[in-house]
């Protein structure tokens, strides 16, 4: 028995394992008068002895319970509130901040070191975003459990460590006391400073080892362009800005050969360079000492790697990517992510056509290891595509080999084409294949599947034909983006030709000397390189006209080409109807919507009013965008001041640097032409176009 603070008597006894404890000082004076009844039935004086010894024991135990029992209690009591106490002074003192909330962020208790990290005395129930602004209170909604926030106060960064505990169980418990409904609780914080650590990841982060790869890209055409005795300056000055640049960003470049660099420097470094869109790429253009050819270079780089050597390889593989994209450009890789900056300018055509030649030969030798030939474009097959489709079979035939070209829906544009190819020489193989019969017919040992104008897998018109052969031919003109074919056993890359029909008809002079197209052959071949230069205006060069003129050789008409071309007065009103909507965004983009009603091939209209809109003075670029089977399909057109293609690939497309295009799956109109503006806008701040 004790007294509380008002006088009253408050009875205490023994409970749990205490009481079980004091069991056995029961169970043993039971067991010494078990033993006394024994001893006493074999000899009474030696029981009475032992009976008095056992009476002794009882009343010793029965004196010790009645004296010690409440002195026992009260020192637990005592010792249960100073321990209570010393937990509450621990919880208050503990350097670690920590504080109890309700579900709303209301604060109910806080420990000293958090109304310290709070700067407010006294901030029991005030709201924790009182406290912290940049707490959100999202966090303790009653569907999470727990979790962590990550804070800034007062300069430094707190990880926040979020855990619910349930009020149910505990209120069960208390008599008299019933909860209003289910789900009561309350929200413990613990606040941890990890300012230190993340300034450690940090630092690690920017010290991360990066490899790359600078190239000149044309380092012959522009030493040849100068006076000898300039050679040696041009060269110099080029080296000398390159080497201040990358000094500039913290890193190491070492000349590996006369037009070869190698980069080696950390995040921090490339951070930098990233952030000022590698300024190096315009800077080398400004050298001039007289020579008429800008130099320019291209740079790969790989990062991310566990060491130099992986990080090497990225970057030749981000080299590569580079100049087969053109060049004057930068490709960082990290794993399988590719980014691109710069790309701006046009590349340079090639006067050389060893190249070519190279291609024809190896592509000649592909072919007759191989029993039949498959050729396929890219879906919604335009004229380009069918031309090169057809350059390729007539090149497989003259080996004799057979040859065929997958064709998926035909369209209005190609039709009249299609037609009439198909009336051709009943005495060769059947020339078109739906995707069926292609797939039947394709097998790993003895077709060869060529691709021409695109170098995307999901872009091919059956990309099932890509697993089911070993041998692949890819011929394209577009520059390369990030998805391409893999183990192609022949590729033919050149952004500098105007279309995929230029370079057929340039394979086919190297192919064989004695080769002899068909007229409608070359039509189609011809009437590609029209609507890729749209009528030798765009993207024209010297090797476009020398490959038109091979045409025209073998029968290419242009009276016949143009009568294919001409369009029905549904499709000529509907592309008047774009150009007369178009609007001039930013001043110098138009940005028009082609009708699709009652239109058979409405992106094929949509192109050519693309091509129109560059007729219009003031205009740099044109987007012209179309609806057709539940896809928004943007065609973009430039004539040389702004590189369509890297405005596409942020839209999921890609294409050329004048003509390129995307499709956008899941979008209205007006969310696609938002985004165009978007993606316009934020690339026109970056200094990316």
């Amino acid at each position: 028995m004790k007294e509380d603070k008002t006088g009253n008597k408050v009875h205490l006894k023994y409970s749990g394992k205490l009481m079980r404890h004091w069991y056995w000082c029961i169970l043993l004076p039971l067991f010494l008068i078990g033993l006394t009844a024994a001893v006493l039935y074999v000899d009474t004086l030696a029981g009475a002895i032992v009976g008095g010894f056992t009476v002794v024991v009882l009343l010793t135990v029965l004196l010790l319970d009645l004296y010690y029992r409440p002195r026992v209690l009260i020192e637990l009591v005592d010792f249960a509130n100073q321990y209570h106490n010393v937990e509450h002074e621990m919880l208050k003192g503990s350097v670690l901040p920590q504080g109890l909330l309700q579900t709303d962020g209301r604060v109910l208790w806080m420990n000293d070191r958090l109304a310290e990290l709070a700067g407010k005395e006294g901030s029991g129930h005030k709201n924790i975003t009182a406290l912290f602004p940049q707490f959100d209170l999202s966090c303790l909604s009653p569907k999470e459990e727990g979790g962590n926030a990550e804070i800034t106060h007062n300069g430094r960064t707190y990880n926040v460590c979020i855990r619910r505990i349930s009020l149910d169980e505990m209120l069960k418990e208390l008599p008299g006391v019933e909860a209003a409904e289910e789900g009561n609780s309350v929200v413990e914080v613990y606040f941890f400073d990890i300012t230190e650590i993340n300034a450690l990841k940090k630092e690690n982060f920017e010290q991360k080892p990066i490899v790359g790869l600078l190239y000149m890209d044309n380092y012959d055409e522009a030493a040849d362009s100068v006076e000898d005795v300039r050679r040696s300056m041009l060269e110099a000055l080029i080296d000398r800005k390159i080497t201040k640049y990358v000094s500039a960003m913290g890193g190491l470049i070492k000349k590996l050969e006369k037009d070869k660099y190698l980069l080696v420097m950390n995040q921090k470094g490339l951070a930098g360079m990233e952030e000022d869109r590698f300024s190096v790429l315009e800077d080398v253009k400004t050298v001039n000492i007289g020579n008429s050819i800008s130099m320019t270079i291209s740079i790969g780089i790989g990062l991310n790697h566990p060491d130099y050597t992986q990080n090497y390889e990225a970057a030749r593989g981000a080299m590569e990517m580079a100049l087969a994209r053109g060049g004057d450009q930068v490709v960082v890789k990290d794993h399988e992510k590719l980014t691109f900056f710069g790309g701006k300018t046009q590349r340079a055509e090639r006067n050389t056509r060893v190249r070519a030649r190279v291609k024809a030969q190896a592509l000649r030798e592909l072919i007759n290891t191989k029993e039949r030939i498959i050729v396929m474009g890219h879906k919604i097959t335009d004229i380009d595509s069918l031309g090169a489709s057809v350059g390729v079979c007539r090149a497989a035939r003259e080996a004799g080999k057979p040859a065929h070209i997958v064709l998926g829906e035909v369209n209005s544009s190609i039709r009249p084409w299609v037609e009439t190819l198909r009336s051709g020489d009943a005495r060769e193989e059947k020339l078109f294949l739906t995707h069926e019969q292609a797939v039947e017919m394709t097998n790993q040992n003895t077709v060869v599947v060529v691709v021409v104008d695109t170098n995307r897998p999901k872009m091919v018109e059956c990309e099932e034909l890509l697993y089911l052969t070993r041998t692949i031919v890819v011929l394209d003109h577009h520059r390369q983006g990030s998805e391409q074919i893999e183990n192609a056993s022949l590729s033919y890359l050149e952004p500098s030709a105007s279309s995929a029909c230029e370079m057929i008809a340039e394979i086919l002079q190297y192919y064989d000397e004695s080769i002899k197209l068909k007229p409608i052959e070359a039509d189609c071949i011809y009437a590609g390189i029209i609507v890729d230069t749209n009528n030798f205006v765009a993207k024209t060069g010297m090797r476009t006209f020398e490959a038109a003129a091979f045409l025209r050789r073998n029968g290419a008409d242009m009276t016949r080409v143009r009568k294919y071309f001409r369009n029905d007065m549904d499709t000529y009103k509907a592309r008047a109807e774009a150009v007369r909507h178009a609007e001039a965004f930013m001043g110098c983009y138009a940005i028009s919507v082609c009708p699709s009603e009652g239109i058979e091939s409405p992106t094929v209209v949509g192109a050519q009013a693309a091509n129109e809109l560059l007729n219009i003075i003031g205009v740099k670029a044109s987007f012209v965008l179309t609806e057709f089977n539940q896809k928004i399909y943007i065609s973009a057109r430039a004539i040389d001041e702004v590189n369509v293609q890297i405005i596409m690939e942020r839209l999921g497309g890609g294409g050329h640097m004048n003509i390129a295009g995307a499709q956008l799956d899941n979008a209205t109109i007006e969310e696609a032409r938002t985004r165009l503006k978007e993606v316009l806008t934020q690339m026109t701040k970056e200094g990316a176009i």
